[in-house]
């Protein structure tokens, strides 16, 4: 019963409407749902404006609050892509009689999988075309795909206990990015599942990680799984098995368990018991090391030539960004599905297959290959560790012989090494030296990176300058091929590759020229947002922010609260936590605990402003001082992003009164960042004592041979 006004949206359709009771009233009746867990029921009533279209028959509709039906279009078409897919993949029909996909206007997760009505944040659902960058669309898109696939990952078929949630979010993480791939191949959506692989390593680099399968009986237990290692590592863990058993093998085993557990539960052993009956390969042995055991297997590589031969001696062990834990032995043993690619031989085959289920073990390729890549496909969940001399080839040969998604693990495994102690930064600063041309948007995000970290975490003292002119030099001339505009023929592809060189030529370069230009280019879009490629918008505003004053500060809180679209409003928003001046900084956290910022998003400006390092001691103080109005604002879903924030510090006083602070004002639900976040920390001091000295050599010598 809700006002005349007013409808309602739940999980299954509507199938009566009459006046009443009373005046002003009416009664809606929703048809029976099937059977489902009572997390996924669904119902909003307010005045919605939607977009209606249909997939394989089964009507779809994207709804908003009114005003907002122009941005609909493109989450609809997506959802209509993504359904079809999912109805080919899997066999099984989605299995609900609508679908509704429901903007939110303060919503406390990003989505929610309600069975047939799914709620999003505005900024994850609705899109302003013309004004909203590639990478935007692709992340919407990529959310979408996520949500939708939930409608038989966890609704159809549902976890038996959130110990399994991963089952649940792994496998939705996983699939999102097909869809996307066969819909539109330029956005890479593949490559997606790298860099999400890339961000799960780093978590679980530490001792304070977690095994995907994880006791969890309270609430607060429940939410803090909710991150990297449930969907992240989940979703690699199946990517590495999809590989390791065949694409048409998993994909028979995936349809086989949902079809055995339809509108019911499964647990991890459900799925990999079924996986191994029906591929005939040892699925559940690698599924169960990987899903057990916290940490990530690091393979040790050495390689020996002999005659028409190659031998290569594989190990295993726990990698640790710690150098200490990642220096001793340890006891984890993970079944590695390890796939090796070698210099191209005449037959043809360049990669070979083993699975390492032993600490060390040598295996024997055809052929004289003077290097072996051992993660060929970026498809295993593991580190790879070369030797410094080997890193240096693989770098010469990445351009010619490595796929997009290898040159991007292949960076990411450089830096793991130089964390823990395996590798120095100067090797790894000239073992980037020809991804100086890279022209792969993703390959150059990765890059950008590991310069920012290598910025942030090394070069965060005397070397800073320095640091900062190598980076000009090394990313000058691809600024200058790419330029400020965009050509009309150009692809997303490329317009990404821009924003990410000029925005790490600008904000970790600190290039004088690119920060002038960026708030040129930003106050023209302020005045005409068509003047500018959307690309560039979001790079631009930061940029400029970090070279700007109070005036372009009031700008910018002028601009977010008139944006017309989610993605302009967030674009200003949090741009104000780039400006370099303490007492904006300050202004920001103020603005945050207003009622001008929605309580969804209040944590994560705060979290945002409190990481800017140019402000740090003075926001931390003004944090601290004002705890209490700040915690008070704080979900318990948004606990760990302040704890993280609070953590982005490289010295040992501001790491013990991070440490003594949150001891005496303990955060629900974020004791396990607490740990994590304590290890970061140490780990960070460490590396800057151990690599600062190293950076400076290096810097002075001129060794570089990547660049002028």
């Amino acid at each position: 019963i809700v006002d005349k006004g007013d409808t309602a949206i739940s999980n299954d359709p509507i199938v009566g409407d009459k006046p009443g009771p009373g005046e002003g009233k009416h009664t809606l009746t929703f048809s029976t749902t099937p059977k489902m867990s009572s997390y996924l029921v669904a119902l909003a009533v307010g005045d919605f404006d939607c977009a209606e279209g249909s997939a394989d028959g089964v009507p779809i509709r994207v709804c908003a609050t009114p005003g907002h039906k122009d941005m609909e279009g493109f989450s609809l078409d997506a959802a209509e892509h993504i359904v079809k897919y999912y109805d080919q993949y899997y066999g099984i029909k989605y299995p609900y009689e609508k679908l509704d996909l429901v903007a939110v206007p303060d919503f406390a997760a990003g989505a929610m999988e309600n069975a047939g009505a799914i709620f999003f944040r505005e900024s994850l659902l609705l899109v302003d075309t013309a004004h909203t960058s590639a990478r935007s669309r692709r992340g919407i898109a990529s959310v979408i795909a996520h949500e939708i696939a939930h409608m038989w990952f966890g609704d159809l078929v549902t976890m038996q206990w959130w110990n399994d949630l991963w089952l649940n979010e792994g496998f939705a993480t996983w699939i999102a990015p097909k869809p996307l791939e066969a819909w539109n191949p330029e956005w890479s959506s593949d490559v997606d599942a790298v860099q999400e692989a890339i961000g799960a390593m780093a978590t679980d680099s530490y001792d304070a990680t977690h095994a995907i399968r994880t006791k969890a009986d309270t609430p607060d237990e429940i939410l803090q799984l909710a991150d990297e290692i449930t969907y992240g590592k989940a979703a690699d863990v199946l990517r590495m098995v999809e590989a390791y058993v065949g694409p048409e093998a998993f994909r028979r085993g995936v349809n086989t368990y949902l079809q055995e557990h339809a509108y019911g539960n499964a647990t991890a052993e459900d799925f990999w018991n079924t996986l191994t009956r029906v591929s005939g390969e040892p699925a559940d042995k690698v599924m169960q090391s990987f899903v057990d055991q916290p940490g990530v297997p690091v393979i040790g590589v050495r390689i020996s030539r002999e005659g028409d031969e190659t031998k290569v001696d594989l190990s295993q062990q726990r990698f640790f960004y710690n150098q200490r834990l990642s220096a001793a032995p340890s006891n984890e043993l993970w079944d590695v599905p390890v796939c090796m690619k070698r210099a191209d031989s005449e037959d043809g085959e360049a990669t070979s297959c083993v699975l390492l289920g032993a600490k060390e073990k040598t295996f024997t390729l055809p052929g004289n290959s003077p290097w072996v890549l051992v993660n060929a496909g970026a498809l295993g969940y593991y580190r790879s560790s070369y030797s410094p001399q080997m890193f240096q080839t693989l770098s010469k040969e990445a351009g010619m012989e490595f796929s997009s998604a290898e040159r991007l693990m292949l960076v990411a495994d450089a830096w793991s090494m130089v964390r823990a102690g395996k590798l120095d930064v100067g090797d790894c600063l000239q073992f980037l030296g020809p991804f100086k041309d890279e022209q792969d948007p993703d390959v150059m995000a990765r890059v950008a990176a590991t310069l920012r970290d290598i910025g942030s975490q090394v070069a965060g003292g005397k070397e800073a300058k320095p640091f900062q002119a190598w980076v000009r030099n090394f990313l000058s001339p691809a600024a200058k091929d790419l330029g400020w505009t965009a050509l009309s023929d150009e692809d997303d592809r490329r317009r990404s590759l821009r924003e990410t060189v000029l925005y790490t030529l600008g904000y970790v370069g600190r290039d004088a020229q690119t920060l002038e230009t960026s708030k040129k280019v930003i106050e023209a879009y302020m005045k005409n947002p068509t003047a500018t490629d959307p690309s560039l918008a979001s790079s631009a505003a930061e940029m400029a922010a970090s070279a700007g004053d109070a005036a372009l500060f009031e700008q910018y809180v002028a601009h977010a609260q008139a944006a017309k679209s989610p993605e302009e409003h967030e674009r200003f928003l949090y741009s104000l936590a780039a400006f370099r001046d303490p007492a904006l900084l300050i202004r920001t956290i103020d603005y945050a605990l207003s009622d001008k910022v929605r309580t969804q998003t209040a944590p994560f400006l705060i979290a945002a402003a409190l990481s800017n390092p140019a402000g740090r001691p003075a926001t931390w103080n003004y944090v601290k001082a004002h705890w209490n109005t700040i915690a008070s604002k704080i979900p318990a879903f948004a606990a760990g992003s302040l704890v993280y924030a609070a953590g982005n510090v490289c010295d040992a006083a501001s790491r013990d009164d991070v440490d003594s602070f949150f001891k005496a004002h303990p955060l629900a639900g974020a004791d396990r960042m607490m740990r994590e976040t304590d290890e970061r920390m140490n780990q960070c001091i460490d590396l800057r004592a151990r690599q600062e000295s190293k950076l400076a050599a290096w810097l002075k010598a001129g060794k570089f041979t990547g660049g002028k």
